[in-house]
């Protein structure tokens, strides 16, 4: 399998550089690069600092998702559901976290707090349509193919 190069800027020396945590793990994990510990409240979004910044290719984004275990173990995950880094984006990588729980949650430095996907995203052109083609599904929205 081929693979694409990204580049990583560490924004502070001591920043923890991205890590697949196995062989065929779809998402690199992010660490929390905070003083001491962060407090998240209940029902509170913090954004989460890794002090990385990435050169992702052009034709590929970076799409930020929670990590099963901070959000199955500690109700932790991005507030927006999953983030996006954009391939022209060269700031800082920072994760709003949400507390889901119903409990004050605490994220250290160093904690894994996400995970982030590179994956290809396709060049499209918008043509605009007086009439869309038919299908079989139609203008059924929410819940309209039942359930399965």
């Amino acid at each position: 399998m081929e693979k694409i190069q990204v580049r990583i800027r560490k924004l502070d020396e001591r920043a923890k550089m991205p890590v697949y945590s196995s062989e065929y793990a779809a998402g690199m994990d992010l660490y929390a690069f905070v003083d001491g510990s962060v407090m998240i409240a209940p029902g509170e979004t913090v954004m989460i600092h890794t002090k990385l910044a990435a050169e992702i290719p052009a034709g590929y984004a970076g799409l930020i998702y929670a990590r099963s275990g901070m959000a199955v173990k500690k109700g932790l995950a991005p507030a927006n559901k999953v983030g996006v880094v954009d391939a022209d984006y060269r700031g800082e990588i920072m994760v709003a976290l949400y507390n889901h729980s119903p409990e004050d949650r605490f994220v250290e430095d160093g904690d894994r707090i996400a995970q982030m996907v590179i994956t290809p995203v396709p060049a499209v052109e918008l043509v605009e349509a007086e009439e869309l083609g038919g299908s079989v599904r139609g203008e059924g929205g929410f819940g309209s193919t039942g359930d399965r």
